[in-house]
């Protein structure tokens, strides 16, 4: 299977891309191998990251033989997108509609997932040729947002990312969308006594809590 396709497979198969954005690599690092071991098999690694690039090629030089998709966040131009894919980056994330960043990646047949957030810049952002439509931001719309949309643009293949968990994932599904972004829910899971298991077993979590909505 082209290895395109393979990613996104990855991608459609978990529902869900884990989005680590915090202010230490070695944190970002210890989350990552933390949500693996919890089973996430797609994860954005945003460009914030101080040392991102670095640590999205250690990240997929350790995991590529296991099937697990590294990729990259919050690209924001055609260099950044062209360094990510010569790291290994699996697929590539905008916060917005970028189409230096689309168009390099298909160049080099990696996956996009472009954000988005009114119907003009969905549709606009799959015109463009993005593979999947970030739903950004969310936290202030939330599902009855995405539900709304959703109805005239069904057959669009759109994730949110910001505001979804454990609790509330299984409405993100019921309105329509083809998988979810996750952050801080898990990412910060280590957070009250830098206990990193913690961030495992969110994983767990939150993946039941996917699979459950989707059956």
């Amino acid at each position: 299977m082209p290895a395109k396709l393979q990613t996104l497979r990855t991608i459609d198969e978990s529902g869900a891309v884990l989005i680590v954005r915090l202010p230490d690599v070695d944190i970002a690092e210890r989350v990552a191998h933390a949500a693996i071991e919890g089973g996430f098999r797609a994860l954005e690694i945003t460009l914030s990251v101080p040392g991102a690039v670095d640590l999205i090629r250690r990240l997929a030089r350790q995991y590529d033989s296991e099937g697990i998709a590294v990729g990259a966040g919050t690209v924001l131009d055609e260099h950044a997108a062209y360094e990510c894919i010569q790291a290994g980056a699996k697929f590539l994330v905008s916060p917005q509609l970028n189409r230096e960043m689309i168009r390099v990646a298909n160049r080099y047949q990696v996956p996009t997932v472009s954000g988005a957030f009114t119907p003009t810049e969905l549709l606009e952002s799959a015109e463009a040729g993005a593979d999947i439509l970030k739903l950004f931001p969310t936290e202030g719309a939330g599902i009855s947002y995405a539900r709304a949309v959703l109805a005239p643009l069904a057959h669009l293949p759109i994730m949110p990312a910001g505001g979804v968990t454990v609790e509330n994932v299984a409405e993100w599904f019921a309105a329509g969308v083809a998988g979810v972004g996750v952050g801080s829910a898990v990412t910060k899971a280590w957070q009250p006594d830098g206990d990193y298991t913690r961030v495992t077993a969110a994983a767990r979590d939150f993946l039941d809590a996917v699979r459950a909505a989707r059956q």
